[in-house]
C-alpha cells in the first residue's frame, strides 16, 4: 500500500528518490520520507506528514545530500498518520530501512526487543526490522546477512530497502509477498515498488522473486534466491517512456484516463481479433488446449475488477452455457472450496499485484483447478508471471487512484475470453463474427460517448448538496451500477449503493425522496420494459431520477427525471459503453465538491496488503 524508492550512485540521489516517490503518488499516501548518507558518511532523514512536495521542500531548506539513500510513501496500516510513523524508520542513527507490507508477529517482536532495550519511537510494524537488522551487526555480520537472518524471522509481507552508516556501498533490497524491482543503470543502481518511479534515470529492470535477497552496488548485482543459492535473474527492457504518467494537459489525470479509453480498448483488442474471430493463442500457446478442456469458470478478484467479473458471469453463462462463479478474492481465501473437474481459475487485477488476488491463486494451485490465467495490465507483475496463461489489456499507466480505462479494458479482455472459450462450448454459429464486429465498433462509440461530457458536466450541479445516491441495473447493468456507485463514494465521498432495480420493493425504496438521487442505465434490451416499471417505483414516491438511456429508448425529461441520451449500443457490449457517462459524473461531482480526485482519502492504488 506504499512506495518504496532506493539508489547508490556516484550523483546526488536525492533528487532523484523524490521525483520517484512522485511517480507513486498515485498509489496513496499520508506521509512521505527520505534518507541518505551524507558525504561525511552520517545518516540524515527527512520525513513529512502530507504530500511529496513538503518532503522535497523540508529537503531544500535541510540540504539534505547523498551519494546513496532510500525512501518512501506511507499509506497507513499501522500507527496513525504522523511523522513519527513515516518511513524511514532508522536504529541508533546507524541503519535505515523502508518497508511495504504487514509484518504479522511484530508485537512479539517488538515486547523482546523492549527487553532488550530498545526504544521504540513509532506505532509501526516496521520498526522491529531496523532494531533487528542493528542486532545482527552487532553480533559481527555484515549487512546482507544481517537482513537476511532478520527476514528469517518474520511472518507477514514485506519488501525492503536497507542502508547502513558502516556499509556505505551497500543497498540491500529484498521481497516477500509485496513488489519490488532493480532498475539497473550504468555505474548506478536503483530499487523501487514499481517501474514506474525509475523511468527517468533507466528502462532497465530486475523483478525480484518471492524471497529474493539482492546485494546492490554501483557496479555490480548480487541476488541470492528464498533457497539461499546465488542466481542470475533477467534484465528485461520496459517499453514505457519517462513521459507515460504525465497528465498531458488535462486537470486530473482521472479524466485524462477517461478520455483515453477508446484508444486503451482499441489497444487491448489489436493482435487479438482477425476478420471475425478471436485468436486464442493471445491468451498463450496452450490456451487451445487449455480452454478445449474447461467445463466452468471460476473469477476471483477485489474492487473494481470484481465488478468486471461480475458482468463476464453474465457474458459465459448467457453466451457459451459455460457455468461461472466470480467471488471476492478476501473471501475466496478463507472459506472451503468444492472445485469441480474442469474448472479454470481466472484473476483479474489491474496491478497484478493485489496481495488478496495473489493468495488466492496460489490456494487455488493447492485445491485442483484445471489452470489458471490472468487478466492484468502490468506485464511484469507478479500475477502475470504465476498463472498459466494471460491476456494483458494494454491500458497503460493509470494513476488515478479511481480506476476507469483498466475496468473498461477488463472488460474488452473479459469478452474475448468469453468468446474464445465459447467457441469450443456452446456459441452459436455466427455469433463470434457478431461479437467481434461489435468489439471492433467499439473504441469509436467510446468515442462518441465522451462527447457527453459537457452536459454531464452541467448535470453534476445537481449533486453538490446531496450526500447520498442509489444506482440501479439490470442484468449485466447491474454490476455497472456498482461500479458506478463505487466511483461515486471513492472520489466524491457521496455514500452511494448500487442494487438490481428488481430489488427496490425488498428495501431501498424506503430511502427514496426528494434528497436521494436515483441513477439508472438503461440500454435497449430484453430488460427494458422491467426496468421502465422499476423506474415509476421510484417516480411515484417523489424521487428524483437520472437515466442514461440508450436513444431508442422511448423516454423523455420532466421536472422530475432528467434523461442524457446514450449513443445505440448492442447488448454485449453495452456494458462498457455505460460505463463511461457514470465515470464521468462521478468526476464532476468530485470536482464540483473539491476533494482530491486523483489521490482520494484514506485509498490506496495498489492494495499490496490484506
Amino acid at each position: 500500500m506504499c512506495g518504496i524508492v532506493g539508489g547508490i550512485a556516484q550523483r546526488d540521489v536525492a533528487p532523484i528518490l523524490i521525483e520517484g516517490l512522485r511517480r507513486l503518488e498515485y498509489r496513496g499516501y499520508d506521509s512521505a520520507g527520505l534518507a541518505v548518507l551524507d558525504e561525511l558518511g552520517r545518516l540524515r532523514r527527512e520525513r513529512t506528514q502530507g504530500k511529496v512536495q513538503k518532503l522535497a521542500d523540508a529537503l531544500a531548506e535541510s540540504e539534505l545530500h547523498g551519494r546513496i539513500g532510500v525512501a518512501h510513501t506511507r499509506w497507513a496500516t499501522h500507527g496513525e498518520p504522523a511523522v513519527r510513523n513515516a518511513h524511514p524508520h532508522v536504529c541508533r542513527n546507524a541503519v535505515a530501512v523502508v518497508h511495504n507490507g504487514i509484518i504479522e508477529n511484530h508485537a512479539e517482536l517488538r515486547r523482546q526487543q523492549e527487553k532488550q532495550a530498545h526504544v521504540f519511537t513509532s506505532d509501526t510494524d516496521t520498526e522491529v526490522i531496523v532494531h533487528a537488522i542493528y542486532d545482527h551487526l552487532q553480533r559481527g555480520g555484515d549487512l546482507f546477512d544481517a537482513v537476511r537472518q532478520t527476514v528469517a524471522g518474520l511472518h507477514g509481507a514485506y519488501a525492503l530497502g536497507v542502508i547502513a552508516v558502516n556499509e556505505p556501498d551497500r543497498l540491500i533490497a529484498t521481497r516477500h509477498g509485496s513488489p519490488l524491482v532493480i532498475g539497473v543503470g550504468i555505474g548506478e543502481n536503483f530499487i523501487a515498488s514499481d517501474v514506474y518511479a525509475l523511468l527517468p534515470v533507466t528502462q532497465r529492470f530486475i523483478f525480484l522473486e518471492e524471497g529474493d535477497i539482492a546485494d546492490i552496488r554501483r557496479d555490480s548485482i548480487r541476488i541470492v534466491d528464498k533457497h539461499g543459492q546465488e542466481v542470475e535473474r533477467e534484465i528485461k527492457e520496459s517499453a514505457l517512456s519517462g513521459d507515460a504518467v504525465g497528465r498531458g494537459g488535462y486537470r486530473h489525470y482521472m479524466l485524462k484516463e477517461i478520455h483515453e479509453q477508446p484508444r486503451a480498448i482499441a489497444d487491448t483488442l489489436e493482435g487479438r481479433i482477425a476478420e471475425d474471430s478471436v485468436l486464442a493463442n493471445a491468451f498463450g500457446a496452450a490456451a487451445e488446449a487449455i480452454f478445449a478442456d474447461t467445463h466452468a469458470i471460476q473469477i476471483v478478484a477485489c474492487g473494481t475488477s470484481y465488478h468486471a467479473g461480475m458482468v463476464a458471469r453474465y457474458w459465459f453463462e448467457g453466451l457459451t452455457g459455460l457455468p461461472c462463479q466470480v467471488e471476492v478474492a478476501s473471501e475466496f481465501r478463507y472459506r472451503k472450496h468444492v472445485v469441480a473437474p474442469g474448472t479454470l481459475f481466472v484473476t483479474i487485477s489491474q496491478s497484478g499485484e493485489t496481495a488478496d488476488t495473489l493468495a488466492a491463486l496460489k490456494l487455488a494451485r493447492q485445491l485442483g483447478y484445471a489452470a489458471s490465467l490472468a487478466i492484468c495490465n502490468v506485464p511484469e507483475s507478479s500475477l502475470v508471471r504465476e498463472s498459466d496463461l494471460v491476456l494483458l489489456t494494454r491500458a497503460g499507466p493509470e494513476i488515478g487512484v479511481a480506476s476507469t480505462k483498466a475496468f473498461t479494458t477488463q472488460l474488452t479482455a473479459l469478452l474475448l475470453l468469453v468468446v474464445a472459450l465459447g467457441k469450443q462450448h456452446g456459441l452459436r454459429p455466427g455469433l463470434e463474427a457478431e461479437l467481434v464486429g461489435e468489439l471492433r465498433r467499439l473504441p469509436g462509440i467510446c468515442e462518441q460517448v465522451l462527447e457527453l461530457d459537457a452536459p454531464i458536466a452541467e448535470l453534476a450541479e445537481d449533486f453538490n448538496d446531496k450526500h447520498h445516491a442509489l444506482f440501479l441495473g439490470r442484468g449485466t447493468q447491474y454490476p455497472v451500477a456498482m461500479e458506478g456507485a463505487l466511483k461515486l463514494k471513492e472520489i466524491s465521498y457521496i455514500h452511494a449503493e448500487a442494487y438490481p432495480a428488481g430489488e427496490l420493493k425488498h428495501g431501498p425504496l424506503a430511502l427514496i425522496d426528494e434528497d436521494m438521487p436515483v441513477i439508472a442505465v438503461a440500454p435497449n434490451n430484453s430488460l427494458l420494459e422491467k426496468l421502465q416499471s422499476n423506474l415509476e417505483e421510484v417516480r411515484a414516491r417523489g424521487g428524483r431520477l437520472y437515466v442514461f438511456a440508450d436513444a431508442r429508448v422511448t423516454m423523455e425529461s420532466s421536472d422530475e427525471v432528467r434523461v442524457i441520451e446514450v449513443d445505440n449500443t448492442e447488448t454485449a457490449i453495452a456494458p462498457v459503453v455505460f460505463t463511461i457517462p457514470l465515470q464521468l459524473l462521478s468526476y464532476h461531482v468530485a470536482v464540483l465538491k473539491g476533494t482530491d480526485v486523483d489521490q482520494p482519502r484514506n485509498l490506496a492504488k495498489s492494495v499490496t496488503v490484506e
